[in-house]
């Protein structure tokens, strides 16, 4: 590993936020800073700032993200945010949702390594498994994509009266009025922007919440999402 790549040690809020799961999160930096990098799925400028703008970033999401849900990581990629949030909260069922199979093959190496048994690996993308997929309390997603084709992805999978949490940088603001109308056609009743990390990151992450009402994506995802769930009841008396 080249010097530009070296992974420097893990801070002490490492050990406060990871607490028991710290050795986890550790082997978990150790793989994005070595696998990660060989398989192309972090680039290698970012190891050296692993802990603080990307593991730590995302684990402190925890704190908006209530006890006992069900979670879905949309374009998980190499587990970011799902794996820090995973080792934060073993309370949560968590789904790390992602396309491509050099990604999905690391992710599922990563669950099994660490042990995290309430987390599933899926490859697909999120319209490809809407009715497939059990309907979730909380999707979350990070600087995969704009806000509005974001939340056209992430919020058809919510439950009713669900929510979608988008880790996003200094444009969250502006992002989240140029999406206004398109998150009220998705069915979103309430947005707001958060900020979480006190003490553990500097700048603090911050967080898009978009809350949705009881028709997740609006009518056309409420159509869609019906015909799914016929096509799997019909498939299942076969």
């Amino acid at each position: 590993m080249t010097e530009a790549a070296e992974l420097p040690p893990a801070p002490e809020q490492a050990r406060v936020v990871f607490g028991e799961r710290f050795a986890d999160a550790v082997r978990y930096a150790e793989l994005l800073a070595d696998a990660g990098v060989q398989r192309g799925l972090i680039g290698p400028r970012e190891v050296p700032r692993l802990w603080e703008r990307h593991i730590l970033n995302c684990a402190v999401l925890s704190e908006v993200v209530p006890e006992g849900l069900t979670v879905c990581d949309v374009g998980s990629g190499a587990g970011l945010p799902g794996i820090p949030l995973a080792l934060v909260r073993p309370d949560l069922k968590i789904t790390l949702l992602e396309p491509l199979l050099r990604r999905t093959t690391f992710l599922t190496e990563v669950v099994e390594l660490l042990g995290l048994d309430h987390v599933t690996v899926v490859r697909g993308r999120a319209e490809e498994v809407l009715g497939t997929l059990q309907p979730v309390h909380v999707v979350t997603a990070r600087a995969v994509a704009p806000l509005d084709r974001l939340a056209a992805w992430g919020v058809p999978l919510l439950r009713p009266y669900g929510e979608m949490l988008a880790l996003k940088g200094d444009t969250a603001e502006e992002e989240l009025k140029s999406a206004a109308t398109a998150l009220s056609k998705l069915g979103a009743v309430e947005t707001s922007v958060l900020h979480v990390g006190e003490g553990v990151v500097d700048p603090l992450s911050t967080v898009v919440r978009v809350e949705v009402g009881e028709s997740p994506g609006g009518v056309r995802f409420a159509a869609k999402r019906a015909k799914a769930a016929r096509t799997g009841r019909a498939r299942r008396r076969r």
